[in-house]
């Protein structure tokens, strides 16, 4: 049976869809049938990190409006088998995700994919809510940092009441931290939150660390996942994630034990 895990974060800018990127992708390399879908309509930015951008003749709207089919609209990774993208439109409004569309998609891709990767918007607006309403498990993307932290802690309060499990009363959305955009040395110092601070803030299981990295922004503008470069360490952390997701028991790298600035501040 198919799981649709939504890529999530109240906050703009903590690396939602390099992350979705990276951990499709990754899926895809553990030989996984893997689909990514954009649900930033409006903006698209998905199909850049991954490189697609100039194949993008049909897209998510479309499909969803009957003015093309899935096969139109999927994009065959070129460099990792059993990956596929379903682009956003830049020309449309968020309004055209419909959730009786959004589901219809959705049903046809559980048929043919594994994994299905939401790439959430920014913010708590519609596109973001009709990108968490059918999610199985979810990715929470935290940075360190106590504005980012707030916002991810209103979006697993959505998790918990919006989707259609919570609406149901199905077994609850499974939700994952990932914390990326993480220095060591900026947690020791007390300028940013250690991992400690932000689990005990948001109180769900941490799936992993990202380390800050210049390689991540420099595989974005190449439109290549970071996955693709295990030699980096934010490539390797991500295939860490992948691998903790599948159910392997694998340690938690750039984990610091001293206390942040938010326990400095508020204590224990």
């Amino acid at each position: 049976m198919s799981r649709i895990i939504v890529v999530t974060s109240g906050k703009g800018g903590v690396g939602k869809t390099t992350t979705s990127a990276a951990f499709a992708t990754g899926l895809a390399l553990r030989g996984h049938s893997t689909v990514v879908i954009d649900f930033d309509v409006g903006l698209r930015n998905l199909d850049l990190i991954m490189g697609c951008e100039r194949r993008v003749v049909y897209d998510f709207i479309n499909v969803i409006n009957g003015e093309g089919n899935l096969n139109q609209a999927l994009i065959k990774d070129k460099r990792v088998e059993n990956l596929y993208v379903l682009p956003a439109s830049q020309t449309r409004d968020k309004d055209a995700l419909t959730l009786k569309g959004v589901e219809q998609v959705l049903a046809a891709l559980s048929e043919r994919f594994e994994f299905i990767v939401c790439d959430s918007p920014a913010g708590i607006e519609h596109g973001a809510l009709m990108a968490m309403h059918f999610a199985d498990e979810a990715i929470i993307v935290t940075n360190p940092e106590v504005s980012s932290v707030r916002d991810s802690d209103r979006i697993i309060g959505l998790l918990s009441s919006k989707t259609r499990r919570a609406i149901q009363g199905d077994t609850p959305v499974r939700e994952h931290l990932l914390l990326t955009r993480y220095v060591p040395r900026r947690v020791q110092s007390g300028d940013m939150l250690s991992a400690q601070d932000v689990q005990e803030i948001l109180a769900i299981p941490l799936i992993g660390i990202i380390p800050e990295s210049t390689a991540v922004l420099q595989a974005s503008n190449a439109g290549e996942p970071i996955t693709l470069d295990s030699d980096t360490d934010a490539g390797q952390a991500y295939l860490d994630v992948v691998a903790r997701f599948l159910g392997e028991d694998r340690p938690i790298r750039m984990f610091s034990g001293k206390k942040g600035l938010f326990s400095r501040l508020f204590g224990n």
